[in-house]
């Protein structure tokens, strides 16, 4: 334990950074997700052909070979990625191809004639897609989205590979440099200590999730009996004036 007090600036240093890179990672992934699992059930044919391609194309390739691709593909076509660059692209890549594919589940499970019955009203197709879709969506996806992000958050550590100073990348040199300074290695101990931060992370993740589903489903509850509420009245009218 005085092994880890006495390193903890570096340890903390490498915190951030996977903390940026989460988050930069889950706020892109999110964004590119809905836009491609919004264009994979678009009423046009060419839409739903680039969705198919981008989410058949990341989903079929290992996330560290995507990330050593980007890596070191990037400079061949004149792009210069640092390794943080280079990581966020790659995570966000795979991450938005599986969030592409959930996303585009919710809406196939949605009856096909609520989309229908909107457009008969005189909706408009955006109209349709951001009141009437998307948030019948948001409940059923919310679980498989918190194992996404779960898995992207863990997978930060992989950015130790292509040179990213995160969490992980920051244990591994503590390790090796006690090891060089004392002959033991302190990799237990330390790695033990990753593995609890990491743990600590996801768990809070997923009860803000777990949380937030939680409300979700208490509004929809509590907006149906408002709904109900006036329809009972009406129909007890008649009884109440005979």
């Amino acid at each position: 334990m005085d092994l880890i007090i006495e390193n903890l600036p570096l340890m903390w240093k490498g915190l951030v950074v996977t903390f940026q890179l989460a988050v930069a990672t889950l706020f892109l992934t999110t964004a590119v997700s809905f836009a491609v699992g919004i264009a994979a059930v678009s009423r046009f044919r060419s839409l739903r052909i680039l969705s198919v391609v981008f989410v058949e194309f990341f989903r079929d390739i290992p996330l560290v070979v995507n990330l050593l691709f980007v890596y070191f593909g990037a400079p061949l076509v004149g792009l210069s990625l640092d390794p943080f660059a280079a990581a966020l692209v790659s995570f966000t890549s795979w991450g938005s191809a599986n969030g592409a594919e959930i996303i585009r589940g919710g809406f196939k499970a949605i009856p096909k004639h609520q989309r229908e019955s909107a457009l008969a009203l005189g909706m408009r197709p955006a109209e349709t897609m951001v009141l009437v879709l998307l948030p019948q969506i948001l409940l059923p996806i919310l679980p498989a989205f918190t194992g996404l992000f779960s898995i992207l958050i863990q997978a930060t550590s992989l950015a130790t590979m292509v040179g990213a100073m995160e969490f992980l990348r920051s244990a591994q040199i503590i390790v090796e440099r006690t090891t060089m300074m004392t002959g033991m290695s302190p990799a237990f101990a330390v790695y033990g200590f990753v593995l609890c931060v990491y743990f600590v992370i996801c768990f809070s993740l997923n009860l803000l999730t777990g949380w937030l589903e939680r409300r979700i489903a208490q509004s929809r509850s509590a907006h149906r009996h408002a709904e109900s509420e006036p329809a009972t009245e009406t129909a007890m009218r008649p009884a109440e004036a005979t």
